[in-house]
């Protein structure tokens, strides 16, 4: 089992962080369904974004970890930016924040 923490527990702390206005990106590998639910109820809380990718697809990863260090320097307009860039990383975080 990969999520070990009460669900309730860190949708309460998601909440927190939505307050402030902090949105949080959560990337999986592998297919744990607990873990599944909790990172796309915590995404959704925090407008955040939830994706899973395969370890095999390095660059898939390396795209998602690129679109949320955009978003990290600049918000919306960077993702925006990378996205028209054809960035699929910053396209699937685009796709959930909205």
């Amino acid at each position: 089992m990969c999520m070990e923490e009460e669900i309730d527990e860190l949708c309460g702390r998601a909440g927190e962080l939505a307050l402030l206005g902090v949105p949080v990106f959560l990337f999986q590998e592998g297919a744990d369904a607990r873990a599944e639910q909790a990172f796309r109820e915590i995404a959704r809380l925090t407008r955040g974004a939830y994706c899973r990718f395969d370890l095999s697809a390095a660059g898939e990863l390396s795209e998602l970890l690129r679109a949320a260090a955009a978003y990290a320097a600049g918000g919306v307009k960077a993702l925006n930016a990378l996205s028209a860039r054809h960035n699929s990383g910053a396209q699937k975080l685009l796709a959930q924040m909205r």
